[in-house]
């Protein structure tokens, strides 16, 4: 508390603690301009209710010491002396007057903060402190918060003409916040002059509108967003089933496995190269796409070798093998869920519409998905093992005449299926908790991806996906997440019956194998 001489005077003081409320917000508004340092502690104490007022003087009371609330001196409480109490609305006014003071601050949390509480007093009066706020402010979020808060205090003046510039100004924002405002004000007459009245509908109409576009562009990219996921849970499916015709039903636990390796690869960094935890997706990719590719090996040597051409005996083995491998990881890691930490330069997101950010994980992901297609692309058609996986898959005798090892190709297409499974789970970890139930929920969307952009097409896989995905999510917002899953088995059996070979059916000898 400062001592010596002050501006504040104790009339001042007393004018801003006791009477009417009405009465003392004025007095309040009146001394913001003159910025007095003396007035903060004492607008401190009123809001901690340590202020009591005994005939024409005003007290700070601190525990058992009274001090005088303009000198700031030691003295004696006078008897009788009555504490000063504040409704809600006295009390934003005197947030707001304290978060004044900190508009200028070099910290930005406590600007926020101060933002935040003159917005809940703003008001024609506060006008002064916003726009010297304005002028002064650097932040892009808070500056734009701050021409909110501007609009809110303009809706309260007086003068028309203001009131048209505030709905004029909340028009060209195109924030929920601003929705808000305007249908407040609208709401229950709280406009009476006609004119405002039209720039407030206006300016509604201008904000529901940009606020749609968001909406509208936020399904599109949940959309795309899902089938990108779809995609990568399916592409190894495409290797595996559509090229092999091996109904591997613990392809989700393939999925699982490069998952819980990216788990692995985050706590060695985490333990062992802390200063460089950034960069542990780059090792965890290879890590993840081997881990899988290794465990589809084996599963290939030891179990699927001997069931091709046996299509039942194929799906009651490898579903057992799932239900082996989660309960191995169950052993291994838990039954519960771990956490895999997005990287920093992963977290947050780009503000593309006031009401639509989009997540840098997702956005992320539907890069990897993209060249995790491009480089399978570029693997069957222009590579020697590429060559030789369409071969065997053509006409297996005629390659096998030709000199090529199809039990080797066998295990190196079904592995690369398997890597790619892996990828899928390494970019899964990036959204959601690992555990051993992490591929169940994505065996019977990969199936139906496969399936319905045809099978042993590469090209309808990745439509079907993204589809398939897009679908959903516009129905879930119609039907929600239950009913249009739904919905999507039902269109996914209905396309099938119609159009049994998919999207994109085989052409020339791969059809008539």
């Amino acid at each position: 508390m400062p001592t010596g001489a002050h501006a504040l005077t104790m009339e001042e003081a007393l004018s801003v603690s006791a009477g009417d409320n009405d009465a003392r917000i004025a007095a309040l508004q009146k001394l913001l301009p003159k910025n007095d340092p003396a007035l903060s502690p004492l607008l401190e104490a009123l809001m901690a209710d340590s202020v009591k007022v005994a005939g024409q003087k005003v007290f700070i009371v601190d525990g058992e010491v009274a001090k005088d609330a303009v000198t700031g001196q030691v003295v004696p409480l006078p008897e009788g002396a009555e504490d000063v109490v504040n409704n809600n609305r006295m009390s934003s006014e005197i947030e707001a007057a304290l978060a004044a003071g900190k508009l200028g601050s070099p910290d930005v949390a406590l600007r926020q903060e101060a933002v935040e509480a003159l917005a809940a007093a703003a008001d024609e009066s506060k006008l002064p402190i916003i726009d010297k706020a304005l002028a002064a402010e650097q932040d892009p979020a808070l500056k734009a918060q701050l021409e909110t808060v501007r609009a809110k205090a303009l809706l309260q003046a007086a003068d028309p003409a203001r009131r048209i510039e505030a709905a004029q100004a909340l028009g060209g924002q195109g924030t929920p916040g601003a929705r808000a405002l305007l249908m407040e004000r609208l709401a229950e007459d709280g406009e009476a002059d006609k004119a405002v009245q039209q720039a407030l509908r206006m300016a509604l109409e201008e904000v529901n509108a940009t606020l749609a576009w968001g909406e509208r562009v936020g399904v599109l990219f949940t959309g795309i967003s899902l089938g990108s996921i779809l995609l990568l849970a399916a592409l190894g499916l495409a290797i595996t089933y559509g090229l092999m015709g091996v109904i591997n039903m613990a392809h989700g636990e393939l999925i699982m496995i490069g998952a819980y390796a990216t788990f692995v690869i985050q706590n060695l960094f985490r333990q062992y190269l802390p200063d460089q935890f950034a960069w542990y997706l780059v090792v965890a990719i290879p890590c993840a796409f081997m881990a899988s590719a290794l465990v589809g090996a084996a599963l290939e040597r030891t179990v699927f070798r001997f069931l091709y051409g046996r299509p039942l005996e194929t799906l009651l083995a490898s579903w057992g093998l799932s239900l082996i491998l989660m309960q191995a990881v169950r052993t291994v890691f838990g039954a519960q869920n771990v956490q895999v930490e997005n990287p920093s330069w992963m977290s947050g997101g780009y503000d593309l519409f006031s009401n639509l950010t989009l997540p840098y994980n997702r956005l992320a992901i539907i890069v990897f998905a993209a060249l995790v297609l491009v480089g399978m692309t570029l693997l069957i058609n222009k590579t020697r093992m590429g060559l030789f996986v369409r071969s065997v898959t053509q006409n297996r005798p005629m390659a096998s005449c030709m000199g090529v090892n199809t039990a080797r190709v066998d295990t190196m297409a079904f592995s690369l299926g398997a890597g790619i499974a892996g990828l899928a789970g390494c970019a899964l970890s990036q959204i959601g908790n690992v555990g051993p139930d992490l591929g169940q929920g994505y065996i019977v969307d990969s199936f139906m991806v496969v399936v319905t952009g045809g099978v042993g097409q590469i090209a309808g896989t990745v439509y079907a996906a993204l589809g398939l995905g897009m679908i959903n999510k516009f129905l879930e917002g119609w039907t929600g997440a239950v009913l249009a899953k739904i919905f999507v088995l039902v269109f996914v059996v209905i396309f099938i019956q119609k159009r049994p070979q998919g999207l994109f059916a085989m052409k020339g000898r791969s059809a008539e194998a």
